[in-house]
């Protein structure tokens, strides 16, 4: 394999592994709701616990003298991004899981590839090539099959539900677009440990602004998830996707999210007790066949 062809399969990897772990994130929520229903103090605990890491990352990186001061266009893109890709795709994904099943906001999150597509022809003149184009449609009909029965049993609160998880895929196709040519300019690991450091800060205050001290007096169990989605939904996966966006950027990261909904689809029968069809399992195959293909350039370049 060519020095080319690893370095692009180390970003295939990275955005595969990061999918993995922010499809722990709905079931994680899910749990936490069993014991307490107030999404700005769990968003609150997630950046908590979250904070020091990208603190101490934001710190590591300023001791390299060698690198070039951050451009004021790039603090304030990185000020933008952390807000919208992190704090508002977060917070309303938060919101919207109160009304919807993990699964059914799975399917509307995971949207967001043919955002991320629209997104980078409308403002990158990036064209998908044919074999992104098929991969798109083979993923999409695994996923349509995947949640087949999502919403049946449709209540009141769906609209509410659903277009709060759309807001969030929306935010969240608008980061990975944007984020991918600043990444570029200031490194994948200074935009993640500056970016989510920003987030974090809005998590905290929204909470300080509109909840006492006292809402944090919560189950201990509620502390143990909240740890959970700090480490292994929030940054591990935050910068393993920075560093997949650098690698083999926005569009095919996007692709490789199509894999969130069957990851979310197996850990929701591992700690929801939710059921897993023929057809899902027919839909997981589907899904996996797509993102196969795009794999298939990685070998051949």
């Amino acid at each position: 394999m060519t020095s080319a062809a690893s370095y692009r399969a180390i970003g295939i990897a990275m955005a595969v592994a990061g999918v993995v772990c922010f499809s722990l994130r709905p079931i994680l929520i899910k749990l936490a709701y069993g014991y307490v229903v107030d999404p700005v103090t769990l968003l609150a605990l997630r950046m908590i616990f979250s904070l020091p890491f990208f603190l101490a990352a934001a710190a590591w990186v300023g001791r390299d003298a060698k690198r070039a001061p951050l451009a004021r266009r790039d603090a304030w893109a990185i000020v933008a991004l952390g807000f919208l890709g992190y704090y508002f795709a977060s917070f309303v994904d938060f919101l919207g899981l109160q009304y919807i099943s993990a699964g059914l906001g799975r399917l509307i999150l995971f949207v967001y590839p043919t955002l991320v597509v629209l997104l980078s022809m409308a403002f990158l003149h990036k064209r998908p090539g044919a074999r992104e184009v098929v991969a798109l449609g083979i993923t999409y009909s695994g996923i349509a099959l995947v949640m087949a029965n999502s919403a049946q049993g449709a209540n009141k609160d769906l609209v509410l539900g659903a277009s709060l998880c759309f807001a969030s895929a929306a935010g969240y196709a608008v980061y990975l677009v944007a984020s991918s040519q600043v990444v570029q300019r200031v490194g994948s690991l200074r935009f993640t440990a500056y970016a989510m450091s920003v987030a974090s800060a809005f998590c905290i205050l929204q909470f300080l602004l509109l909840r006492p001290l006292s809402a944090l007096a919560m189950p201990a169990q509620v502390y143990g998830l909240a740890v959970a989605m700090a480490l292994l939904s929030t940054v591990l996966p935050v910068f393993i996707t920075s560093e997949a966006l650098k690698r083999i950027g926005a569009t095919q990261v996007a692709l490789f999210g199509a894999l969130g909904p069957v990851t979310t689809l197996f850990f929701g029968w591992l700690g929801l007790d939710e059921i897993m069809t023929p057809v899902q399992l027919a839909g997981a195959a589907l899904v996996l066949a797509g993102v196969v293909l795009v794999t298939l350039k990685a070998a051949r370049a």
